[in-house]
């Protein structure tokens, strides 16, 4: 299980913060970035498909060991009682923070897959549907960043 919470709770310790706290927010922000271009351009390269790739790893570690966590009765850090009503961060306990964190996993994953529609050409034909790519991974750097901040800062109420 240590191995597992090991795996599950790498972070880095940036000047930037919370803003590229683990490596799944870090890949989505360059996987955004890196969208800018086949949006214009209308076609995707093959560094960017490769970059796509490490993103689902960034995800699948960290999503796989919190199942097992889970699976275990593990929850999220800011659900879990450390002692007098405190986390292990000394904030507040929130239990309804569990359910956010796996909310905020399926919007990544959603959003993973949408993208692989779109490049794709599944739903849309690809000079289309690549214009969306941007607002797809800006909206996945958006959810990736708030399973690490719901993961470790209470909800607006703290005990419930």
């Amino acid at each position: 299980m240590e191995f597992l919470r090991l795996i599950h709770n790498v972070r880095f310790d940036t000047p930037l913060g919370i803003l590229l706290s683990n490596p799944l927010v870090a890949a989505s922000l360059v996987l955004f970035v890196w969208s800018l271009a086949p949006a214009i351009k209308g076609t995707v390269g093959r560094g960017f498909l490769i970059w796509l790739r490490v993103t689902w790893a960034a995800f699948l570690l960290p999503a796989v060991t919190g199942v097992l966590l889970a699976l275990g009765g593990e929850k999220v850090a800011s659900a879990t009682d450390a002692g007098k009503g405190l986390t292990r961060y000394g904030l507040p306990v929130d239990p309804s923070r569990n359910w956010e964190h796996w909310m905020y996993v399926a919007f990544v994953l959603g959003s993973l897959y949408l993208i692989e529609i779109l490049i794709t050409e599944r739903l849309t034909p690809r000079r289309i549907g690549l214009r969306f790519l941007p607002l797809v991974t800006f909206f996945m750097y958006g959810c990736a960043f708030m399973i690490g901040r719901v993961a470790v800062f209470p909800g607006s109420t703290p005990g419930t």
